[in-house]
């Protein structure tokens, strides 16, 4: 099972390739999209890890081991899902 630490680190090092993506391709001039609709897509994705990580923190809750087990690999599969349409729109840019 991972660890509060781990999986916040996970969130974070993800996000920021994504929003590394987004910014790669305004400075690259490989987007057609404009500096706002990019600042955005960045904003998007600061608010899903902000959402992510207060989840991670909310197990205070859950009272047994496979509660908090199962509530982690949810947000890991949001992460996961959350991630896909973010590239997705990378790529339409």
């Amino acid at each position: 099972m991972a660890n509060r630490r781990d999986l916040k680190r996970d969130i974070n090092h993800i996000i920021g390739d994504v929003i590394e993506e987004y910014y790669s391709a305004l400075l690259n001039g490989d987007s057609k999209a404009t500096e706002a609709q990019i600042e955005k897509l960045v904003d998007d994705c600061v608010d899903l890890a902000d959402e992510l990580i207060s989840k991670v923190n909310s197990t205070k809750n859950l009272k047994t081991r496979a509660e908090v087990k199962k509530h982690f690999s949810q947000i890991k599969e949001k992460l996961g899902e959350d991630v896909i349409k973010f590239l997705a729109k990378s790529k339409e840019i």
